[in-house]
């Protein structure tokens, strides 16, 4: 399913200059699913050992690792310490080899920055913080295949980690794209959708209550059409959560049965 991060990269061009119809008039898109139709999700937890939490997560052909460490006590400066709840620390960057395109992506360039504000804002919304004043719990995600949906990807390996970690959060925290392209919307967009332009937004979500962690808009979009975008991300978001949720059952019964032995 779908098209490989490097394909993508490369044809992104040609085909998009030979008016590749992004929506066929059957509904269907490019790599075959229907406009509500996620791309494939396989998760692991518990992937690094080292880590107070960890998992790995592909979502189509984007693929994410995220690590936890915390809660702990402030590293370096106390001055930045909260007597009320504990700090999060989040860093995201891309890997060398993530793209087809192998230019050294440094941590402090400005799209890294502007992710790692939104994950932390998406955490500190979604983690029990009060329950562990002047700590401080450190997330790091990083992409190692890059097709569409980096935020997302990222969110959903870090809500897995943050469990993996046994840090309390209020809810799940699930993230997906939408667009909207030819009067529809498209949800968990890929690389080539991304690339065409046209109205996108990423969402996170906290499912059982349907509060909103984060929403991000990158261009303009009429309000008529705002709320069917929204609607649609929002069905994805949870559609997400259910994957999520058997990722963790799974992997809580896997190590119940290695502890039982």
């Amino acid at each position: 399913a779908g098209i490989c991060a490097f394909s993508a990269h490369v044809l992104r061009v040609p085909l998009l200059m030979a008016g590749l119809e992004l929506l066929s008039d059957q509904g269907y898109r490019l790599d075959g699913r229907k406009a509500s139709e996620l791309r494939k999700i396989q998760a692991r937890m518990g992937v690094f050992a080292q880590a107070d939490g960890s998992a790995y997560i592909e979502q189509g052909n984007t693929k994410a690792l995220a690590v936890v460490y915390g809660p702990h006590e402030i590293r370096g400066s106390r001055s930045k310490a909260l007597h009320d709840r504990a700090v999060v620390n989040c860093q995201y960057s891309m890997a060398t080899f993530s793209t087809a395109e192998r230019k050294r992506r440094p941590h402090g360039d400005r799209k890294s920055s502007e992710m790692t504000l939104h994950l932390k804002q998406t955490f500190e919304a979604a983690i029990l913080t009060q329950l562990y004043p002047r700590s401080q719990i450190d997330i790091y995600v990083q992409i190692l295949q890059a097709d569409g949906g980096n935020y997302c990807a990222c969110v959903n390996a870090a809500t897995l980690a943050i469990l993996d970690a046994g840090i309390p959060m209020r809810d799940y925290v699930c993230a997906c794209s939408a667009g909207f392209i030819e009067d529809t919307p498209l949800v968990d967009l890929s690389y080539i959708e991304e690339a065409a332009g046209g109205p996108q937004l990423a969402l996170a979500l906290l499912p059982k209550s349907e509060q909103i962690a984060l929403l991000e808009m990158n261009s303009r979009l009429h309000e008529d059409h705002l709320e069917k975008v929204l609607d649609a991300a929002s069905k994805a978001c949870r559609d997400v959560y259910a994957v999520l949720d058997r990722v963790v059952r799974e992997h809580v019964q896997e190590v119940c049965t290695l502890l039982g032995e």
